[in-house]
């Protein structure tokens, strides 16, 4: 998707949903623990923000910095064990920040670009 002057659209969006992918995952886990999958079908309800392939590695960083625990559960009827995901107390402080900044962004963001 291009716009004049060659300006590449998908890329910008491909930036939004990178930037907005902490803030979505962290919203996701703020109901209660889940496993990969769930995070990924949760954060894609509304339309496909994350990609498999970007939500794995967030994760994964999101736990070495001690934002979301996790542990393995071998699941009665699962194929394989699941690695569960939950939001730690750091985590908890981090959502509640990251959304305070994201409705100031969104409101001063409505008031220039929908008017």
């Amino acid at each position: 998707m291009s716009y004049l002057g060659g300006m590449d659209v998908g890329s910008w969006q491909a930036q939004l949903r990178k930037g907005a992918a902490e803030l979505l995952a962290l919203s996701v886990l703020a109901d209660g623990e889940l496993y990969g999958l769930q995070v990924l079908e949760a954060a894609n309800a509304s339309g496909e923000i994350v990609s498999e392939g970007a939500l794995y590695p967030l994760l994964n960083r999101l736990e070495r910095e001690g934002k979301i625990a996790a542990r393995w559960s071998f699941d009665e009827g699962a194929p394989h064990p699941r690695k569960y995901y939950s939001l730690t107390p750091e985590g908890v402080r981090l959502l509640q920040a990251m959304r305070t900044v994201w409705r100031d962004f969104r409101t001063a963001m409505t008031a220039v670009v929908e008017t």
